[in-house]
C-alpha cells in the first residue's frame, strides 16, 4: 500500500533523459533580433570579440543569431548561457571571462548603466495589437482632455510609434515616454522625470500627481516597481498576451505598509547580512561601502555575501544574520521575502531604519543610485550626538527600548577597539563577533581537521552506484 503514495525514487535516477525538442525557428529571425542595427553596432566600433547574452526564452535562437552575426562583422561571438543573477541585466562578469570588448544584450532589460563595456539593447519585437490596445485605451479613460503618460515594457518599443499615431489626434495631454539607455546626458530639465532608463516631461502645474499612468505590458516586477514609485498617480494597464485593459487594483498602501513593517524589523536588527545582487550595475560598489559605513554608524554588524541569485535554502545557512539587503537593479530589489528565513529589505529601507535624518515622505525609491552621495534623495548621516542626549526608541513590533546607536567616524582619538579578546594563557588572539558567538554555540560544525589526531591509512575501493541502490547493496550478511 505505501507503493501507492510514493517511492523509493530509484526510477526517476536511473531514467533516460531524451534532448528536448527544439522549437519552431522564427519565420523573421533578422527582424525579431534587429541584425543588421546589431551588426552596424559591432563593425562601427570595429570589436572583434562580442558577449551575446540572451535570456532563458530566447536561448534556442543564440546558435542562429550568433552565426549569423559572426558572418556579417567577421567578429567573435560568445553565448553567455546563464546569468550570475537576474537576465534583465548586462553581465559584465561573464563578459569579461572570455575578453569580450562589448555585450549584446537581448529580450528584457532594467536599463540600468553598466560600469565599463559597451552595450546594445535588443529588446525583441514582441506583437502588439495597437488596435485593440487604443481600444482598450479609450475605454479606460473616455475624456479626451485627460491627462495620462504611457510606460510600456521595452519589448514593445517598437510599436509605440503607431500607438502615438492613433492617441495623440483624439487626446492632446497624453505624453509617450521615452527609452532612454544608459546614464542621461546633463542634468534633468524642470518637470522631466528620469527614472527606470525612461524619461517623460509633464507640463500640469501640479506635477506628476495631476496625471495618470497607462502601462503596455503583463503584470509583474517592472509594473509594480512603477506602481511604488508613482503611488501618487492612478494606474491602468492593457496585457498585449490577453488582450485585456483594467485598472490596476493593487492596494499601493497596503504594499506600502508591508516595506514600512519591514523598516521596523531592521530597526530591531544587530547583525545584517548585504547581499550583492548584482555585478555590473554602475555605482553598487559605492553603495556597498555606503552600506558599511550606514551600518557601522547604527551600532550594526554588517557581512556582505555573494551568493548568486537569492532563494531560501541559500539564506537559510546565515542563522546568524538578522536581516539581509539585496543590492540590485530596480526591478530585481524588490524581493518578495515571505518565503525566506529572514526578512529581505531594500537598500532604501535600510536607510529609513538607520539614518534619523531621512524621513519617511510618501515618496518609494527603488533605484539605489538615488540614495548615493551627489545623487537627488542623497541624505547625510548627521553629527553623533552625547548619549546624554540621545533620543529614546521603542520598537513598534516588540516594544521594548531599543539600544540607540550612531558612532562619529574613526579617529585618532577613538578608544582602543574591544572587538579583540585574550582567547588563551598564550595571550593569542580572538576576534569577538556575533556570527562567530553563534558558530560557536553550534551542536554541529561541520567537519574538524584533528591534525595529528586521525591514523593515517591506505585508500580502499568504494561502493559503486548511487546512494539509493549500491552495486553490491543486499550482498553483506547482517
Amino acid at each position: 500500500m505505501a507503493a501507492a503514495f510514493s517511492s523509493d525514487g530509484e526510477a526517476a535516477l536511473r531514467r533516460q533523459l531524451c534532448a528536448a525538442v527544439a522549437p519552431a525557428p522564427r519565420s523573421d529571425l533578422d527582424g525579431f533580433y534587429e541584425m543588421d542595427r546589431a551588426a552596424a553596432f559591432v563593425r562601427d566600433s570595429g570589436f572583434r570579440k562580442v558577449a551575446l547574452q540572451f535570456p532563458d526564452e530566447l536561448l534556442a535562437d543564440a546558435g542562429e543569431v550568433a552565426g549569423r552575426m559572426e558572418a556579417a562583422t567577421g567578429a567573435e561571438m560568445y553565448v553567455l548561457g546563464d546569468t550570475t543573477y537576474g537576465s534583465c541585466c548586462v553581465d559584465e562578469v561573464a563578459a569579461e571571462h572570455v575578453g569580450a570588448e562589448a555585450v549584446l544584450h537581448y529580450g528584457p532589460a532594467c536599463l540600468s548603466p553598466c560600469r565599463k563595456l559597451p552595450v546594445l539593447h535588443i529588446f525583441g519585437q514582441q506583437p502588439l495589437d495597437v488596435g485593440r490596445c487604443t481600444e482598450a485605451f479609450r475605454e479606460l479613460y473616455p475624456e479626451q482632455q485627460s491627462r495620462v503618460v504611457v510606460l510600456y515594457d521595452v519589448v514593445y518599443a517598437h510599436a509605440m510609434g503607431d500607438l502615438e499615431q492613433q492617441l495623440c489626434p483624439k487626446y492632446p495631454n497624453i505624453i509617450f515616454s521615452r527609452l532612454l539607455p544608459g546614464d542621461p546626458p546633463g542634468p534633468a530639465l524642470p518637470g522631466e522625470e528620469r527614472k527606470f532608463g525612461r524619461q517623460f516631461s509633464v507640463e500640469a502645474a501640479g506635477g506628476l500627481q495631476d496625471y495618470a499612468m497607462f502601462y503596455v505590458g503583463a503584470e509583474g516586477l517592472a509594473l509594480t516597481s512603477f506602481m511604488l514609485t508613482w503611488n501618487c498617480c492612478p494606474f491602468s494597464s492593457f496585457n498585449p498576451v490577453t488582450g485585456c485593459g483594467r485598472r490596476e487594483t493593487l492596494n499601493v498602501n497596503r504594499a506600502l505598509m508591508r516595506r514600512l513593517y519591514l523598516v521596523e524589523r531592521a530597526r530591531d536588527a544587530s547583525v545584517v547580512g548585504i547581499l550583492v545582487g548584482t555585478l555590473g550595475v554602475a555605482g553598487y560598489l559605492t553603495l556597498l561601502q555606503h552600506l558599511r559605513e550606514l551600518l557601522c554608524r547604527a551600532g550594526k554588524r554588517s557581512y556582505t555575501l555573494a551568493v548568486g541569485k537569492p532563494n531560501p535554502a541559500k539564506l537559510a545557512n546565515f542563522l546568524e544574520v538578522d536581516i539581509f539587503v539585496l543590492v540590485a537593479c530596480a526591478q530585481n530589489s524588490l524581493l518578495d521575502s515571505g518565503d525566506f528565513y529572514r526578512p529581505v529589505v531594500t537598500p532604501y529601507e535600510l536607510e529609513l531604519a538607520c539614518n534619523p535624518a531621512r524621513e519617511w515622505t510618501g515618496n518609494y525609491l527603488t533605484d539605489f543610485r538615488d540614495l548615493l552621495p551627489g545623487a537627488c534623495a542623497h541624505v547625510e548621516l548627521p553629527p553623533a550626538a552625547p548619549a546624554a542626549e540621545a533620543v529614546p526608541d521603542v520598537s513598534l513590533i516588540t516594544g521594548k527600548m531599543r539600544a540607540t546607536h550612531l558612532c562619529g567616524p574613526l579617529t585618532s582619538q577613538s578608544p582602543p577597539s574591544t572587538a579583540l579578546a585574550c582567547r588563551d594563557q598564550t595571550r593569542a588572539l580572538a576576534e569577538i563577533s556575533p556570527a562567530a558567538s553563534f558558530l560557536e554555540s553550534r551542536s554541529w560544525r561541520g567537519l574538524e581537521q584533528q591534525l595529528g589526531q586521525t591514523p593515517v591509512s591506505k585508500a580502499v575501493q568504494g561502493r559503486r552506484g548511487i546512494a539509493i541502490a549500491y552495486e553490491d547493496e543486499g550482498c553483506e550478511q547482517p
